[in-house]
């Protein structure tokens, strides 16, 4: 018997392009455009951008307030049709909803995010987003820390989570004022300082609510009880 020959079906050359191959062609050409030249991200503007995830790109959303630093930022990584409803399920299967509040390095960010980016992303794979993304929670906290001159010492007070990273410093700038002249001598043999620090999800009830009470009213009540 003889063996068929196959080949695969494809556009015969000189012939136009139907609607949905040419849509197809259209946005890999843009996909390629926007990643040869993306669009500066300018820190501050709240506009969302393109990060890289592994081999892949995806769409992050800056958390307000947390969106002017140079080094770091705070971001929510969502759906690439985000804010529609189907993207919204279909993100929350994929993982996407579930990250919450991450730091993102802006050495990480390839620019503001364009729709054209969409098909690089998890999603358009139908994939979920990896356990580790390489971006920790963005949490904050505040390490009332008393120190001996060796460097040896212990955690006094611990303030958060704090939603915001200007949060935390101004409250560590309210309790160093606090200290202000009188941080080496209100421990004996100990310096003690306020300083910002990552909020420990997993040791949480070691923490001190910020919002609850005044902060330096938690710092007096600390140092008494260090001191009675």
């Amino acid at each position: 018997m003889t063996p068929r020959m196959f080949r695969r079906c494809g556009t015969v050359p000189g012939t136009a392009l139907t609607p949905e191959d040419q849509a197809v062609v259209d946005a890999f050409r843009a996909m390629l455009t926007a990643v040869r030249n993306p669009e500066p991200w300018t820190p501050g503007r709240t506009q969302d951008v393109a990060v890289r995830i592994g081999p892949f790109i995806e769409r992050a959303q800056p958390r307000p307030g947390d969106d002017h630093g140079t080094d770091q930022i705070a971001v929510a990584l969502v759906h690439p049709d985000t804010p529609h409803a189907a993207a919204y399920l279909h993100g929350h299967q994929l993982g996407y909803t579930g990250k919450g509040w991450l730091r993102c390095e802006t050495t990480a960010i390839l620019g503001a995010w364009q729709p054209a980016y969409a098909m690089l992303t998890h999603a358009a794979a139908g994939l979920p987003l990896p356990d580790d993304v390489g971006m920790a929670p963005a949490h904050y906290g505040v390490h009332v820390e008393a120190r001996r001159s060796d460097g040896t010492g212990y955690t006094l007070l611990r303030l958060g989570p704090y939603t915001q990273t200007w949060l935390a410093s101004r409250d560590a700038d309210r309790l160093n004022t606090e200290l202000e002249g009188k941080a080496a001598t209100v421990i004996p043999g100990f310096t003690v300082t306020a300083k910002n620090a990552p909020f420990h999800v997993s040791d949480h009830e070691s923490y001190a609510d910020p919002y609850e009470a005044d902060v330096t009213a938690l710092l007096a009540d600390a140092l008494a009880g260090v001191n009675a």
